[in-house]
């Protein structure tokens, strides 16, 4: 049976041949390379957080579940893809869009895990989904009912895989987001993102978690640093864009 994530792989190339009427055309120099196209796709619309893009993918995945709904690969990507689109209506401050597409992307990462629980991936997806809902909500009730799930997650994801770059990611999240009377740590943070990078170096977003864990430790210096680290890698990065204006007030 295939991997989660070769199953994502495989699936999505499907999804790019829709991608191709929104998205820049780039025809793989053969069969063997459709993966390799696939990756840059999806990293493209990762990377611009264009809602028609990421909308098209969406609904190749939707219809991909209808035809194999016991494939765990299919879910954890179209949880990936909602969660692209909760940071895009997070953005643009739609509480009400944003509430509804982090109900359906944890329901589609538990479903993930529901038909294989061995992708250290969805764990640290659903850790992440589960801090987001957060968010959201009010952190009085919110905070004690997904909190735990968050830190029992990435628990998870690390026994899974420890040397997973997104897994130590994730942790570091967990570490920054959490009040400290609640086991966050600002130095654990930095410790966990730092081990993320060091994995892959080549991740933005993760840059950008790194310069906000610098700030709330006071090191500007550093801070600016990793923020402009992750802007060299993505220059349209919107989550990196906000920071270094944040940093620069």
């Amino acid at each position: 049976m295939p991997s989660p994530k070769s199953a994502c792989l495989r699936l999505l190339t499907v999804a790019y041949v829709a991608l191709l009427s929104v998205a820049a055309p780039r025809a793989p120099a053969s069969a063997f390379a459709a993966d390799d196209s696939l990756g840059a796709a999806v990293e493209a619309a990762r990377k611009s957080h264009d809602e028609k893009q990421l909308q098209s993918l969406k609904t190749q995945l939707e219809q991909k579940i209808a035809q194999n709904p016991n494939d765990a690969g299919i879910y954890l990507c179209l949880a990936r893809v909602q969660e692209y689109l909760l940071d895009v209506y997070e953005m643009r401050k739609d509480k009400k869009a944003a509430g509804e597409t982090v109900d359906k992307a944890i329901d589609a990462a538990q479903r993930s895990i529901q038909l294989s629980g061995k992708s250290a991936d969805a764990h640290s997806v659903l850790a992440d989904l589960y801090g987001r809902k957060i968010s959201l909500g009010s952190a009085m009730f919110a905070g004690p009912k997904f909190g735990p799930k968050v830190k029992e997650e990435n628990a998870k994801a690390l026994a899974l895989d420890d040397k997973n770059p997104h897994v130590w990611a994730s942790l570091g999240r967990q570490y920054l987001m959490t009040p400290k009377m609640f086991g966050g740590d600002v130095a654990k943070a930095v410790e966990s993102f730092q081990k993320s990078v060091a994995l892959d170096p080549q991740q933005d977003e993760t840059y950008v978690w790194v310069a906000k864990a610098y700030k709330k430790q006071g090191d500007k210096a550093k801070a600016n640093e990793a923020i402009q680290r992750a802007l060299q890698l993505n220059p349209g990065n919107p989550f990196a864009q906000a920071t270094a204006s944040e940093l620069r007030q």
